[in-house]
């Protein structure tokens, strides 16, 4: 059988990708699950994972070439297959891939914004089905803290990712600037779109504020997935909070940023750039100053919410080599607990095929 390889598709902001560098070699055995090549977006760089088995026995990409997502990258056969054999499937998938490139590009979703309590909040709402998914982002972050993982889980239900108060494109101005002024933006959200129970997934503070959720309004919460997250001990690195809250330059932010992977390089330019002029719109300053105050005064974390968890089902994911809060946090917790090897703070991002595997089968287990 031969097997396309194509550019995928990280998040709905992503048009293209620029080739980094390939890790196999035509000839080379490829196995399901296993990294082919690097490949930077403006977003991020990351690794194409093959979705199949087989020997790769074309490049069709090189190095530091900028495709559109969807463009032939290599071919991958499973069993036997003739160079004219290869050379008709290439030819046929050039010849139909402008069209349905245009076609996906088109009606692809976008987000949306509304206006609840006076203060305009964006969400993401993609899949059908199913209990919905609410996904949280952490500290400084927006809904494309998600990117690799929306997509993915929305193949099995309704999942909608949300910028909080203060971040990405929602309103800037806080009022408390508290974890409750968080979780009832998040309650506000599911009120105007008529959910009544919900998954909640939070990824480090945003996982604090699934938590006060749940807490407030334990009958609307169907399962707690929290990854790296605050609130279950009070040990966090005040440092980076105080240095991401503070950084308004490049040389100043990035020190900070390579400190959320544990692999450095996944900073990007681009991903400064966009960081960046997040921080310069008119309200974040302030909004960051009062949370990182509000929740984590003193380089410690100001709430312990431990006891919510178990109240729902539970999962925590943490990467072992988390330097902004400490993946020990999850021991002893009434949870399934995965700790994944030598992932960082952004483990979504950087494991994200494992993430959304460990997640998937939780969510299933728990309809």
């Amino acid at each position: 059988m031969i097997h396309t390889l194509t550019m995928p598709k990280w998040g709905l902001s992503m048009t293209e990708g620029r080739i980094d560098v390939w890790l196999k070699q035509p000839g080379d055995r490829v196995e399901k699950g296993e990294e082919v090549l690097d490949v930077e977006t403006d977003k991020i760089s990351s690794s194409v994972e093959a979705p199949f088995s087989g020997v790769l026995r074309r490049v069709l990409a090189l190095s530091d070439e900028t495709l559109p997502v969807g463009a032939l990258l290599g071919v991958v056969v499973e069993g036997e297959a003739s160079e004219a054999e290869i050379d008709a499937v290439i030819e046929s998938f050039n010849a139909g891939f402008v069209s349905s490139s245009a076609e996906a590009e088109a009606t692809g979703p976008s987000a949306q914004k509304i206006e609840l309590g006076g203060r305009l909040l964006r969400y993401l709402d993609l899949g059908e089905g199913g209990t919905p998914l609410v996904l949280v982002h952490g500290f400084g972050g927006d809904l494309n803290n998600w990117l690799f993982n929306q997509p993915a889980l929305a193949a099995e239900r309704r999942v909608i990712a949300l910028d909080l108060p203060g971040h990405g494109e929602s309103g800037k101005h806080l009022q408390a600037g508290d974890a409750e002024e968080l979780s009832q933006a998040v309650l506000a959200l599911l009120d105007h779109l008529k959910l009544d129970r919900v998954h909640l997934a939070g990824h480090s503070m945003g996982g604090l504020v699934s938590l006060t959720v749940a807490r407030q309004a334990p009958a609307r919460v169907a399962s707690l997935t929290l990854i790296a997250s605050a609130g279950l001990g009070a040990d966090i690195n005040g440092d980076y909070l105080q240095g991401f809250t503070e950084a308004n330059n490049r040389n100043a932010l990035k020190p900070q940023l390579v400190q959320l992977f544990s692999d450095p390089t996944l900073v990007t330019r681009q991903m400064l750039e966009d960081m960046l002029k997040f921080k310069r719109l008119e309200g974040v300053d302030q909004a960051l100053r009062q949370l990182n105050t509000q929740l984590f005064e003193g380089g410690r974390q100001r709430l312990d919410l431990r006891s919510v968890v178990g109240q729902q089902p539970s999962l925590v994911i943490w990467g072992s080599d988390d330097v902004i809060i400490p993946a020990g946090h999850a021991q002893g917790l009434e949870a399934q607990v995965e700790v994944l090897p030598g992932q960082g703070h952004m483990v979504q991002l950087e494991a994200a095929e494992r993430v959304n595997q460990l997640m998937a089968a939780f969510l299933k287990s728990h309809p």
